[in-house]
């Protein structure tokens, strides 16, 4: 284990840390705390600080007056900071894994590619920051001219999620950062460590105090009374639909601008004329990433008739082959349930998904040999149809539903029938299935014969009721950003 963790005792691990506000760590007003378990143990890693309403307020002036820093800050010079909080995750890439492994309980290696995914994220967005453009548009009148342009929309609220804290947290911190705003993060309860890291590496890095703050506690008390502020002027919010539609309600009262990325519910789509070995290495890749707890896991399997039988078989082959266990163990592939609430839903979901017919090909309990930890085994379903639960409601874990389909038409119909569009997958040799199935699935982002969709290079987002916005690419740094027009008479 490294250094970091084997000269401290557990309960100590959040000491150094607490609310980040100022530029400066500190304890909470009232100096509560609350318990963060890890799930591979079912332990107390350590007793994190918990925000008062007075650490809120004072985050919010900090953001304030870090924003009239930060906004007059020369793009070269922010560009330069931000690829610094790059170069250090990459750095303590190690310490960031092993956060995670502690408080998620995804494996190391899992760990590890989250902060190398999360060092691209930095290092793209210290390059968009210098590629604000602005616009010239030819004037009507002769005398006069027409300026479009750019400028930060102020004092940003990043509420993250706990399922993949770090790179959640590095795009809503790094765009804001790009875009010239100040950022009060909101790290969920569940997982406040491994976001302090990456805070205190910007504090490293160079960011001004103000510029980054950190707000750790309860996560619907502190979103409110944020998006009450007249401070805030941007929301940034990985989440569930339930939850994101609360926080539209209420910052529909102060006309804030919203970002949010929410539930998915992802088809993964094989026609016949796929590679099977390699659609079945890529649907383990896709669906087990951090046991299945990811918006963009996929949630439902339609295999073409003629290869539904080969493709089942060989997954669940496959399947039976990934390690469960411990994520600080360094061959474990399958951490445990984050949670205990995740696992009893996860075990609800599978009862309910047997009472409606489907037969379980594999899985379907804990794992034997686990004395302690939210461990659930992968678990994979035939005879199932369109109408299950399952087929509805996001299982967000290692359950995995195989259907079958006749035709091209036909699938995509199906695969549209939700009012969920975050994520798709398809598994085809035809480049006029590739085109068309991409083209016509409703989701925000399209894997085909791939299993990566979250790249720091590319927009990411959804439709429907996923949500709004992008993060990522090019595209995301314009909704940090207002819009400015200028009509410039020349004769004075």
């Amino acid at each position: 284990m490294d250094t970091t963790y084997s000269n401290v005792k557990l309960n100590t691990m959040y000491e150094k840390f607490g609310q980040f506000i100022d530029g400066k760590w500190q304890q909470s007003s009232d100096k509560k705390t609350y318990e963060v378990i890890n799930p591979a143990t079912e332990e107390i890693i350590g007793h994190a600080s918990k925000a008062s309403p007075a650490d809120i307020d004072k985050a919010l002036k900090s953001a304030e007056k870090g924003l009239e820093v930060w906004k007059k800050t020369p793009p070269w010079k922010r560009s330069s900071i931000i690829r610094n909080i790059a170069d250090l995750i990459r750095k303590k890439q190690d310490v960031l894994a092993k956060w995670m492994a502690l408080e998620v309980g995804k494996p190391l290696a899992e760990g590890k590619a989250e902060a190398g995914g999360s060092a691209d994220i930095f290092e793209w967005n210290s390059e968009e920051t210098k590629r604000i453009y602005g616009q010239t548009v030819e004037s009507r009148f002769e005398d006069t001219r027409v300026h479009v342009y750019y400028q930060p929309i102020g004092v940003v609220a990043a509420l993250t999620p706990w399922n993949f804290p770090l790179v959640l947290s590095a795009r809503k911190i790094s765009t804001a950062l790009a875009a010239g705003c100040s950022v009060i993060v909101k790290p969920d309860v569940i997982t406040p460590g491994t976001v302090m890291e990456l805070v205190d590496i910007c504090r490293e890095s160079g960011v001004p105090p103000g510029v980054v703050n950190l707000l750790s506690g309860d996560p619907p008390s502190i979103a409110s009374q944020l998006i009450s502020s007249d401070i805030i002027k941007k929301i940034s919010l990985t989440g569930s639909t339930r939850v994101g539609k609360l926080i539209l309600k209420q910052a529909a009262d102060k006309v804030q601008r919203v970002t949010m990325e929410l539930s998915g519910h992802a088809p993964f789509i094989v026609f016949d004329d796929a590679n099977i070995e390699k659609a079945t290495d890529m649907a383990i890749a896709a669906k087990f990433r951090n046991n299945g707890q990811v918006c963009i896991s996929p949630s439902k399997f339609y295999i073409q008739n003629s290869k539904k039988k080969d493709f089942v078989n060989l997954f669940v082959e496959k399947t039976k082959k990934l390690k469960i266990g411990n994520g600080m163990d360094l061959d474990v592939q399958l951490g445990p349930m984050t949670t205990k609430k995740r696992l009893t839903e996860i075990e609800e979901l599978v009862e309910k998904t047997k009472q409606e017919g489907a037969k379980v090909l594999l899985g379907g309990k804990r794992p034997s040999g686990f004395n302690k930890g939210f461990y659930y085994e992968p678990t994979i379903f035939d005879d199932v149809t369109d109408d299950f639960t399952i087929m509805k409601q996001e299982p967000f874990g290692p359950l995995c539903p195989m259907l079958s389909f006749e035709t091209f038409d036909e699938v995509i119909k199906r695969a549209n029938n939700h009012e969920l569009g975050l994520a798709s997958y398809i598994c085809t040799n035809s480049m006029e299935q590739a085109h068309r199935a991409s083209e016509q699935i409703e989701t925000g982002t399209v894997a085909v014969n791939t299993p990566l969709v979250a790249i720091a290079e590319a927009p990411f987002g959804g439709i429907k009721q996923t949500g709004y916005g992008r993060e990522g690419g090019s595209m995301a740094i314009k909704d940090y950003l207002n819009v400015k027009y200028t009509h410039l008479g020349i004769k004075g």
